[in-house]
C-alpha cells in the first residue's frame, strides 16, 4: 500500500461488515471521517473520535466535502464495486491515484451472472439510476443479455413495458433483490408477463427498491431486428420526407466516422437520423441535434426514445444564431442550411482541429454553394445516385432518385481557414 494514500473507499455488500477483508476493517477502524449513506453508516458501532457523514443533498456536493479532509484518514463506505458506476470511479477522476485505494465487495452484476451461469464479459450493462431507461432499446437483439441496474422498484415494470412496446415481450426476465444478503429476492417470469397478459408471474409483493433486473432478449414473432453496425431503414424514423435515406446515410456515417467520446453537431437534423446513428454506433459518443421546425423537434424527441439514444440533446432554433454556445464538436454533419448565411462559416469555424465536416446538397443551389466550400476548405466532392427496382407494367424498371452531391472535409491541425 502506498503511505500516501489518505483516501479509502470501501464496497460494502449485503451481508454488511461480516463480508469485509482485515483491510477493509482496519480502513474503517483507523479513519477519522467515515462517508457513507445512512443504511451504511448505521452498520458501524460508535467509535470515539470518529466523525459519521452521511451523503449530502444534492449528492454532488459529496466530493467536495470528502477533498476538505484531504491527509486526514477518511474512509468511505460504497455499494458492491465502487468502480463500476460507483463512486470509487469519480474520486479517482479528482484525486492522483497514489492518494486512494479502493477496496471493491463483488458487485451486483458478478454475482447475478454467478447466479444465472452467465459468462459476465458477454453480458451489456445497462445503468438505468439516474438514466433513461429508454436506453435500453438501443441494445435489443435477439439472444443478447443484459443486466439492468434499476432506479427502484418500478423499474422492473417500467422495462417489461419498454421490451412489450419494442416487440420484445418473449424476453425473460429475472429480478434479483438485496443481492448477496440474507434477504436475497428472485422473481422470474417473461416481460409479457410482468404486465399482467399472463399468469406466469405472481405479483404477491412489490419488487425490491434496490434490485437488478437480468434480461435475455427474445423477440416476438414479426419483429425487425435493428442492427446498430449498419444504416437503419427509413420506416424506422417517424418523419415528414425529411430524412438522409438509407444509403446516404451510410455513406455519410461512413465519413463522419464516429470514435469513442466524441461529440457531432447535426445541424438542420430533420428528424434526427443522423445523430441517432451517430449515437448508436458507439455508445460513449455525444450528439446534438439543431432543428428549427417545431414538428420535426417533435419528430427527434421521439425517435430519440424509441431507438434507445435519449441523451441526444435537441436544441430547437434556428442556426447558426444557436450554434455559439454549444461545446466545441469534433464532427459537423449539416443537412440543411447550407444556403443561409453564416451557417457554413460558424461550422468550420467552430469544428475543432482535426474535425470532420460533412455536408449534404440535393439542389442545384446547395450543390453551388458545396463546390464554392470546397474551393475554400478543401475536402472532397462525391456525387451519389441510387435507384431502386420498382415494377413498370409486366416487368421491373429501375427508378433513380435525385442525385445527392457530398462534401466531406477534415479540418488540419494547424487551420489558417483558406
Amino acid at each position: 500500500m502506498d503511505d500516501r494514500a489518505w483516501l479509502t473507499v470501501v464496497g460494502i455488500g449485503e451481508d454488511g461488515l461480516s463480508g469485509l477483508g482485515r483491510e477493509a476493517c482496519a480502513a474503517i477502524e483507523a479513519a477519522t471521517q467515515v462517508f457513507g449513506g445512512e443504511r451504511h453508516l448505521a452498520l458501524l458501532a460508535p467509535q470515539s473520535g470518529q466523525q459519521r457523514r452521511p451523503w449530502p443533498r444534492p449528492f454532488a456536493l459529496a466530493y467536495d466535502q470528502v477533498l476538505a479532509h484531504r491527509g486526514e484518514p477518511v474512509c468511505v463506505l460504497a455499494s458492491g464495486d465502487p468502480m463500476f458506476y460507483g463512486i470509487g470511479s469519480q474520486l479517482a477522476e479528482r484525486l492522483p491515484l497514489e492518494e486512494l485505494r479502493v477496496l471493491p465487495a463483488p458487485s451486483s452484476m458478478s454475482l447475478a451472472a454467478a447466479r444465472l451461469g452467465w459468462p459476465l464479459q458477454q453480458v451489456r450493462v445497462v445503468p438505468a439510476h439516474g438514466r433513461p431507461l429508454a436506453r435500453v432499446a438501443r441494445y435489443l437483439a435477439e439472444g443478447v443479455r443484459l443486466l439492468v441496474l434499476s432506479a427502484d422498484g418500478e423499474t422492473p415494470e417500467a422495462l417489461a413495458r419498454l421490451l412489450v412496446t419494442r416487440g420484445y415481450g418473449a424476453s425473460q426476465l429475472c429480478v434479483f433483490g438485496r443481492m448477496g444478503g440474507p434477504e436475497e429476492t428472485r422473481r422470474d417470469g417473461t416481460a409479457a408477463s410482468w404486465l399482467g397478459s399472463t399468469t406466469d408471474v405472481h405479483r404477491v409483493a412489490p419488487d425490491p427498491s434496490l434490485n437488478l433486473v437480468a434480461v435475455h432478449c427474445h423477440a416476438d414473432p414479426g419483429t425487425r431486428p435493428l442492427s446498430r453496425r449498419s444504416a437503419l431503414p427509413d420506416s424506422a424514423f417517424e418523419h415528414d420526407g425529411q430524412l438522409t435515406k438509407r444509403d446516404v446515410r451510410a455513406l455519410t456515417l461512413a465519413r463522419l466516422a464516429p470514435q469513442p467520446g466524441e461529440l457531432l453537431w447535426d445541424v438542420g437534423a430533420g428528424c434526427g437520423s443522423i445523430g441517432i446513428e451517430w449515437l448508436r454506433a458507439e455508445s460513449s459518443c455525444r450528439a446534438i441535434a439543431i432543428e428549427s421546425h417545431p414538428d420535426r423537434c417533435g419528430f427527434i424527441e421521439r425517435n430519440r426514445d424509441r431507438l434507445g439514444v435519449p441523451e441526444l440533446e435537441l436544441v430547437a432554433g434556428q442556426a447558426p444564431a444557436v450554434l455559439a454556445e454549444l461545446a466545441t464538436p469534433d464532427a459537423i454533419f449539416i443537412g440543411g442550411g447550407l444556403t443561409v448565411d453564416g451557417v457554413v462559416e460558424h461550422c468550420w469555424q467552430a469544428l475543432r482541429p482535426g474535425g470532420r465536416l460533412v455536408a449534404n446538397a440535393v439542389t442545384l443551389q446547395t450543390e453551388s454553394a458545396l463546390v464554392a466550400w470546397r474551393g475554400r476548405i478543401g475536402g472532397e466532392l462525391t456525387r451519389v445516385s441510387v435507384a431502386q427496382a420498382e415494377p413498370l407494367g409486366r416487368f421491373d424498371g429501375w427508378r433513380t432518385a435525385r442525385p445527392i452531391t457530398l462534401l466531406s472535409a477534415e479540418k488540419p491541425l494547424a487551420d489558417t481557414d483558406r
